[in-house]
């Protein structure tokens, strides 16, 4: 009755809509075959773990005395929340009360999300803790697994720890101590030493068939990869069966199903490729550029480190039909330092092909050095101790060392040396005469258009580029007015030997070629050509 009265005296009025967000989030029952599994599935673990086969353990170092740590002085807030954390804990049954001779502190960290999570200080435990060596996999090769997967699914097990017993023995070990008493934990608590491998340990017995075939594991986050739907529904219904037989169970609000493209291991995981995480390098990519030298040197010492290849650092980098798989660099240990010059190249060819021994191992691949000796490495007569040596690695490989000049090797000398890139672009400019008479005029047009595009439709890779550019997947290509194939403004050349002599030949003799020179002229021709 109000509303209307102030209506009709012409005061201005709003509709406002309010909508309850929680009634708009995603829910378990309208996710496609995680529906079917809603028990894996808790928001607030039930209590206790069961019994399980690995169970967590403390082993110390010979010699070592129970170490108690007095508490740390808390505010009254941190207070009202430790009391309230503690009554949760023992009423899941996750501690206990106790007396024990060992007792480490309390603190809180604030997580993500502005909630406080209980951390006890166990670093001096850790000290005197044996460390386990259990190999932990590594991120790249856990990428590498994920080549042509195009659906994925992202599994985020919640309180993941809490789900793994510690041994009874062990128990008094991992007591903390707070201002309401003495209490241990029967779980596996965050920040203790060891704890992240036997997580990873109980992970790799319970998926052990599946490994590295559409599934991919790092500590709790559990990663489904598939070719397609069909494909991934068989796969998740898989993984969401084997974490209720076993009792693990899963946060739905941290996982996500069914996406083109996740988040996994600070990368961007999706059907053309794995890019960098945006917000991982906002940092960098926000900063304002520099404006004097100190600005400069700032920038260079958050994004990198910049110094002389030849006696500091190596560089290479690994590529398959002109697509750069990956890059690697790393500085040279003082002995290395003393290598002559031929030794140092040597070593830069065998750093690549140890680390990327699981690339090219029994494949077959092309090495480009820009010191020509080492081309003539394998008939090389004279050759001493450590270049035996590596020789006999090399010959493990199907490979071939070509030479290629420190010029056209750009991207590996950046690597080696963190020099700055040489423009290889100039402007011309027209220059105008008073009565506006032209002075002279340059202009280079592609040869052979019309015989390239025609040689185009015969390369079935470039068809398929084709098409993934019709509907918009290939963003570095585009099709011209004139119906070519363009990787970023240069014509795609098939390969067709023939069509590739001519244009050679036409850059080293045509009526405009003034004979640059190899180097010279392959780089005006990669300005053009593709």
């Amino acid at each position: 009755m109000s509303i209307r009265k102030y209506v009709r005296k012409g005061y201005e009025a709003y509709l406002a809509f309010v909508m309850n967000a929680k009634e708009t989030e995603l829910r378990i029952e309208s996710v496609s075959i995680v529906c079917e599994y809603p028990n894996a599935f808790l928001e607030e673990l039930p209590g206790l773990p069961l019994v399980r086969e690995i169970e967590f353990g403390i082993e110390l170092a010979p010699g070592t005395v129970p170490i108690s740590i007095a508490p740390y002085r808390m505010a009254p807030t941190e207070l009202k929340k430790l009391k309230a954390q503690l009554q949760k804990l023992t009423d899941k049954g996750f501690t206990r009360p106790c007396y024990s001779p060992w007792g480490a502190p309390v603190l809180f960290v604030k997580k993500k999300d502005g909630s406080m999570r209980l951390c006890i200080g166990y670093r001096q435990l850790n000290r005197v803790t044996i460390e386990n060596k259990y190999p932990l996999p590594r991120i790249d090769d856990l990428f590498d697994q994920l080549k042509g997967a195009t659906v994925f699914s992202k599994i985020d097990l919640g309180s993941g720890y809490y789900q793994l017993r510690v041994k009874e023995v062990d128990v008094p070990k991992i007591v903390f101590r707070a201002r309401y008493g003495h209490y241990e934990f029967l779980v596996m608590p965050f920040g203790l030493t060891n704890a992240l491998v036997v997580f990873m340990d109980l992970m790799n017995r319970i998926f052990p068939p599946y490994l590295d075939k559409f599934v991919v594991v790092f500590i709790d986050d559990i990663l489904i990869y598939s070719h397609d739907g069909n494909e991934h529904a068989e796969h998740l219904r898989t993984v969401l069966q084997i974490l209720r037989d076993n009792q693990l169970y899963a946060k739905f609000i941290k996982s996500k199903f069914w996406l083109k493209e996740v988040e996994f291991l600070g990368h961007i995981v999706l059907g053309d490729g794995i890019r960098v995480d945006p917000s991982k390098i906002s940092a960098i990519v926000e900063r304002k550029p520099p404006r004097n030298v100190t600005e400069v040197r700032s920038f260079l010492g958050l994004a990198g480190y910049y110094n002389d290849a030849t006696l500091n650092g190596l560089g290479c980098v690994l590529m398959q039909e002109g697509k750069v798989i990956a890059y690697a660099s790393r500085q040279l240990k003082s002995h290395k330092k003393n290598y002559p010059t031929h030794d140092l190249e040597l070593a830069a060819i065998m750093f690549a092909l140890k680390i990327w021994r699981h690339h090219s191992y029994g494949e077959k691949c092309r090495v480009f050095t820009d010191h020509k000796s080492l081309k003539y490495l394998m008939t090389q007569k004279e050759l001493n101790l450590r270049q035996r040596r590596w020789l006999e690695l090399i010959k493990d490989y199907e490979l071939v060392i070509d030479y290629q000049p420190g010029k056209a090797n750009v991207v590996t000398n950046a690597l080696s040396k963190k020099s700055l890139f040489a423009l290889r672009a100039i402007n011309t400019r027209m220059a105008l005469l008073d009565d506006s008479s032209i002075l002279a005029e340059l202009r280079a047009r592609l040869m052979f258009l019309h015989e390239i595009c025609d040689a185009q439709k015969g390369d079935s890779d470039l068809q398929a580029r084709r098409v993934q550019c019709e509907l918009g997947v290939e963003l570095d290509f585009r099709i011209n007015s004139e119906g070519c194939l363009m990787f970023r403004d240069r014509v795609c050349v098939p390969r067709d030997d023939e069509l590739i002599r001519k244009i050679l030949h036409e850059a080293h003799s045509g009526c405009l070629s003034v004979h640059p020179g190899s180097t010279k002229m392959y780089y005006d021709l990669k300005k053009w050509y593709w």
